[in-house]
């Protein structure tokens, strides 16, 4: 090439090209002033823009260097230097002689999640330390990731950051960075913030476990409206990294965990434990959850029969809306117009949590699996399979309720008629109330989807009890003016990942 072993700024001979993308190369340039390697970023030419807008370039590429350069911390690219080379400026950093953790994933393939947390940590340390400095990266991605000896992993390119306080150097309606890591906010034009930056980690995490990005689309518009607006596709492989990454994805960022929740989390997966419980690993509150309304007996009791609610069909006092709370002893269902919320005390303990779930006849359902027993419920008139072992509590009329033999864990049926518009506006207005009345609720997901052909709504949170956290999931689907069916699952926290295969086999195998 023409450029190698050209001399920049008098003192950066250009040696071998490592790296080029949208914005510029990078080369491997050796400084003759101190007889080391650097790598030197240099800018494209872009001969299509004005005069203006070569400025904003050029601008964005020296705050690139400044931005960095407040930033000190193993795991952030070192910037040496910011020179002028032909009018252009150039970046000259620390060289990290290593692949791209973008290297390591390409063709679809994956780390196992251990090692992605792993990873993670090194990224969420570069990004604590850059959001301390008031620096936003704005492009995180696997191609910005380095993995050096030693296990070294750093955070590069800040040649989209943006300095707290600084002016944008932005057209209205111009969006930078890449498309497939960037936050729902920034595809809706809203100004990011810290937790747009962890919005990309979680993309980044996703696609080290499952080979493919969160929301790839055939065209860069299909691809910004799934951020914005599209339910996240199940992982298969994320193991203990699957509840943060899933919270990372929340389409509302006053949802997602902080840095430092999320070091928490990539700790514990690191481990190999699941970071579900916020009490022990997320954070002190929790990074998501649901409390629920609970009136319950901190003694285990027998569950006492809930209270009228004035019928399933009409309006009564505030909002209809269902919470189950596992937690030994009371159940109680608070809420009214259409949907429950049972409510049950384990172990002087109170937790409350929403659920939904669905199942339609059109479709067959699945076999009821080993250690299961196929259920009949007249009153509403669907079948379910149960673990054996699990018995039938007192609820309300227009539910059913089955709990395991420790009392902490349940699954619930429930049905409203006539239902609404689409359950997650029925969610939306149990969520509204919970979030009024109960300070421990923290929502992991809320979003719309489809099951078996009909609208439904998927609703997961964490929430605490006295005793010990809990986690639950609602599964919502119907069609306005006809029934909507709910499947409802809570459990502790710490042992999730053993019962939430539970809810799958009741959902798979749900008929009414």
């Amino acid at each position: 090439m023409s450029d190698e072993g050209r001399l920049v700024a008098g003192r950066y001979r250009l040696v071998e090209r490592i790296g080029r993308g949208g914005m510029g190369t990078v080369w491997r340039a050796e400084d003759e002033l101190l007889a080391r390697q650097v790598a030197l970023k240099q800018l494209h030419t872009q001969p299509h823009l004005s005069d203006a807008e070569v400025c904003t370039l050029y601008e964005r590429t020296r705050r690139e260097a400044r931005s960095a350069a407040q930033v000190a911390h193993p795991n952030v690219v070192v910037v040496h230097d910011v020179v002028e080379d032909d009018g252009r400026p150039c970046i000259v950093m620390e060289y990290v002689p290593a692949p791209t953790l973008g290297d390591a994933l390409k063709d679809g393939r994956t780390l196992p999640p251990e090692e992605a947390a792993r990873i993670g940590l090194g990224m969420i340390a570069a990004v604590r330390a850059a959001h301390a400095a008031g620096v936003l990266h704005r492009d995180i991605k696997p191609g910005n990731v380095l993995l050096g000896d030693g296990g070294r992993v750093v955070l590069t390119d800040f040649g989209i950051a943006q300095t707290a306080g600084a002016s944008t150097l932005t057209q209205t309606g111009e969006m930078i960075g890449s498309i497939d890591y960037m936050a729902p906010e920034r595809i809706r034009g809203q100004k990011p913030g810290p937790s747009s930056d962890l919005w990309s980690l979680g993309a980044t995490l996703y696609q080290a476990v499952e080979g493919r990005l969160p929301y790839r689309r055939d065209t860069a518009m299909e691809t910004a409206y799934a951020i914005a607006v599209d339910p996240l596709e199940a992982m298969r492989q994320a193991g203990p990294l699957e509840s943060l990454i899933e919270t990372l994805l929340s389409k509302d960022p006053e949802d997602r965990p902080t840095a430092e929740q999320t070091e928490r989390a990539l700790h514990a997966a690191w481990a190999g434990r699941s970071p579900t419980a916020p009490a022990a690993v997320l954070a002190p509150s929790g990074p998501d959850g649901t409390p629920v309304e609970t009136h319950a007996s901190p003694t285990p009791q027998a569950p006492p029969a809930p209270p009228d609610r004035g019928g399933r069909g009409r309006r009564r006092g505030r909002k209809r809306g269902r919470r189950i709370l596992p937690a030994a002893g009371a159940v109680l269902v608070a809420s009214a117009t259409a949907v429950t919320l049972y409510v049950s005390l384990h172990d002087g303990g109170s937790t409350a949590g929403p659920h939904r779930s669905s199942g339609t006849a059109s479709v067959t359902p699945s076999p009821v699996p080993d250690g299961y027993h196929l259920v009949r419920d007249q009153k509403l008139g669907v079948s379910f399979p149960v673990p054996d072992g699990w018995t039938a509590k007192k609820g309300a009329d227009a539910e059913v309720t089955y709990a395991d033999p420790t009392g902490l864990a349940g699954i619930t049926i429930g049905m409203v008629d006539p239902a609404g518009s689409h359950p997650i506006e029925h969610f939306k207005d149990i969520e509204a109330n919970t979030r009024a009345n109960y300070s421990t609720y923290r929502r992991l997901r809320l979003q719309k989807t489809t099951f078996r052909g009909k609208p439904a709504a998927v609703w997961e949170f964490t929430f605490h009890g006295r005793a010990r956290a809990f986690r639950a999931i609602d599964l919502g689907y119907g069609t306005a003016g006809g029934r909507e069916y709910d499947i409802y699952l809570s459990a502790p926290n710490a042992q999730w990942n053993s019962y939430r295969p539970v809810f799958d086999a009741v959902r798979d195998g749900f008929a009414d």
